[in-house]
C-alpha cells in the first residue's frame, strides 16, 4: 500500500456554465487510513469537488433537467423540496443559473453553514422541527404543495427516479471507468438512497461480481446529517429498494465523527460526517476481508466538504 494519497483519475474540467462543471470528480486512493490492512485498497470518490460542494449536485441537476424536458418545470415556477441541506444548496445553485427561485424545507438542526449558504443564494427557507429530522421536513413540504400546488415544481428527491438515474448514468459509469472495473465492493450511506440505488443498478449490469453495501446509522436518533436508518424512517424514500444491498453496515455517529477528523488530519481531506461514516464502514469491511485472507478494491464516497460542519463541536475532540 502507498504512503500517500494517490489520484486514480484526474478529470478534465470543462469550460462553460457552473452547471456544466458537475460530475467527473476524481477517485482518490487513501494512503494512510487503512494502509496497514494487507491486500485491500480503499478508494474514495471526491464528490465535494462538485461546484455546489456535494454529490447532490448530480441528482438536483438531473431532476431539474428532466422536469424541464417533461414540462413540469417552466419559467416562473418555484423549485420546492425538503432537504437536510446539500440538495437544497444544489437546487439553489442550479436554479440561480437557470433562472428559478427556490423554496426549501429543512430541519432546524441542519448545520449553520448550510443554512447560511442557502440564505446567501436567496432561498426561501421553511424551518422544521429538529426532533422530526428529515421526515418532518418532508411532511411539511408535502403540506405546502398540497395547499397550493400551482406555483411550484415539487422535485420530491426521495421519490423522484431522476435522482437515482443521475448516478446510474453518471457516478456509476465514472467509477467503472476510473477503476477499470476492478472494484470488488461499493459502499455508500443511505439518505434518499439515490447514490446507492443508481450506482448499484449500474454495477449489477456492468460489474456483477462487485458487492454493494449500504451504510446506515443504527437507529433513527443520530448526528449524521442527511442519513437515514430505513427501518426507523417515518417516511421511507420511494426510490429505496431494501432488496438491493448485498448487506448493510451500521456506523455510530461518534465513529463517523472520529473518522471525519482522521480524514482531515491524516489524509488532508476536509469532508463531512457522512463521508466519515462511509470511510469508517469501508475500513471495517477492509479489516474483515483481510482477516479472512481476501483481497479487495473498495470504493466509497466523500459526499460533501467539511466546511459545512465547522461549527460542530466534534472537531475539537481528541481521538
Amino acid at each position: 500500500m502507498g504512503s500517500a494519497l494517490a489520484l486514480s483519475v484526474s478529470p478534465q474540467r470543462r469550460e462553460g456554465s457552473i452547471v456544466e462543471q458537475i460530475g467527473d470528480t476524481p477517485l482518490l486512493r487513501l494512503g494512510n487510513i487503512g494502509s496497514e490492512i494487507e491486500g485491500v485498497e480503499i478508494h474514495v470518490k471526491a464528490e465535494f469537488m462538485n461546484p455546489g460542494g456535494s454529490i447532490k449536485d448530480r441528482a438536483a441537476l438531473n431532476m431539474i433537467l428532466t422536469a424541464e424536458r417533461n414540462g413540469a418545470l417552466t419559467p416562473g415556477k418555484v423549485i420546492l423540496d425538503a432537504s437536510s441541506g446539500n440538495t437544497a444548496i444544489a437546487y439553489a445553485m442550479i436554479g440561480a443559473a437557470r433562472g428559478y427561485r427556490t423554496k426549501m424545507c429543512i430541519p432546524r438542526n441542519a448545520s449553520q453553514e448550510r443554512k447560511r449558504t442557502l440564505e446567501a443564494y436567496g432561498v426561501e427557507l421553511v424551518i422544521t422541527d429538529p426532533a422530526a429530522g428529515s421526515d418532518g421536513a418532508i411532511l411539511r413540504c408535502r403540506e405546502i404543495y398540497k395547499e397550493n400546488p400551482a406555483p411550484y415544481f415539487y422535485a420530491d428527491q426521495y421519490s423522484n427516479p431522476a435522482n437515482w438515474k443521475a448516478h446510474f448514468n453518471g457516478t456509476g459509469l465514472e467509477i467503472l471507468r476510473q477503476t477499470d472495473r476492478r472494484l470488488t465492493h461499493f459502499v455508500a450511506i443511505l439518505g434518499t438512497s439515490g447514490t446507492f440505488t443508481g450506482v448499484t443498478r449500474r454495477l449489477r449490469l456492468s460489474a456483477p461480481r462487485a458487492q454493494c453495501i449500504s451504510v446506515q446509522p443504527p437507529s433513527g436518533f443520530h448526528g449524521i446529517e442527511g442519513a437515514k436508518n430505513m427501518d426507523a424512517a417515518v417516511v421511507r424514500p420511494g426510490i429505496y429498494d431494501d432488496r438491493m444491498a448485498d448487506r448493510n453496515l451500521f456506523v455510530e455517529t461518534e465513529e463517523a465523527q472520529r473518522m471525519t477528523r482522521r480524514l482531515a488530519r491524516e489524509e488532508g481531506l476536509l469532508v463531512g460526517i457522512s463521508s466519515g461514516a462511509n470511510v469508517a464502514a469501508a475500513v471495517n469491511l477492509a479489516r474483515e476481508l483481510a482477516s479472512q485472507g481476501q483481497q479487495g478494491y473498495i470504493v466509497t464516497v466523500l459526499c460533501d466538504g467539511g466546511g459545512r460542519y465547522l461549527s460542530e463541536g466534534f472537531w475539537n475532540d481528541s481521538d
